[in-house]
């Protein structure tokens, strides 16, 4: 009997949801003693627009291997981004390695006002206004790192604390 896509009776992950994004991909060698043995490394970025985003780093033999286990590695890893008011709820400064990098929250239509890796997370995660400084290093790949962190760290105001001020701002107005 023959299994489905996916191995294992596992079906296949949908790649219609989720938007995927190569930012780096480099030519690797080792030197061995029979001579040098190439590959290549993909950084591929995947997000649904909706507040998920995920990174993976893979190597292949060529580069649709890299980049496929890189997309793979990239869906294990996903993120929820909190989004308020159609931005990051507040202020982070996070350091990865050398790259160091400062994400605070912009007014709606403001757009988002970032460079690099940082622009590219920012995109595919959906946050539609948002502001981003890069200080320190121009490594894409520790640049993403930092965002992830940076991300992750980011804290929605608990819906409780909202739910419960409004019904007193409606008695207070009535």
């Amino acid at each position: 009997m023959a299994r489905p896509e996916g191995g294992r009776g596992r079906g296949k992950f949908e790649d219609k949801e989720f938007d995927q994004r190569i930012l780096e991909l480099a030519r690797v060698t080792r030197v061995t003693k029979g001579g040098k043995r190439m590959r290549f490394r993909a950084c591929v970025i995947i997000g649904d627009r909706k507040g998920r985003v995920g990174f993976g780093l893979a190597k292949g033999l060529d580069v649709q291997a890299s980049v496929q286990k890189a997309a793979t590695q990239a869906k294990k890893k996903l993120i929820t981004v909190p989004i308020v008011q159609e931005t990051i709820p507040h202020a982070v400064h996070m350091k990865f390695a050398a790259a160091s990098l400062i994400l605070m929250p912009a007014p709606k239509g403001t757009g988002i006002k970032a460079g690099g890796a940082v622009r590219v997370v920012l995109e595919l995660a959906g946050v539609p206004n948002a502001s981003a400084k890069i200080l320190g290093s121009n490594n894409k790949i520790n640049n993403t790192k930092a965002t992830f962190n940076a991300l992750k760290a980011l804290r929605a105001r608990p819906k409780k604390a909202a739910e419960a001020k409004k019904p007193e701002a409606e008695a207070v107005a009535a």
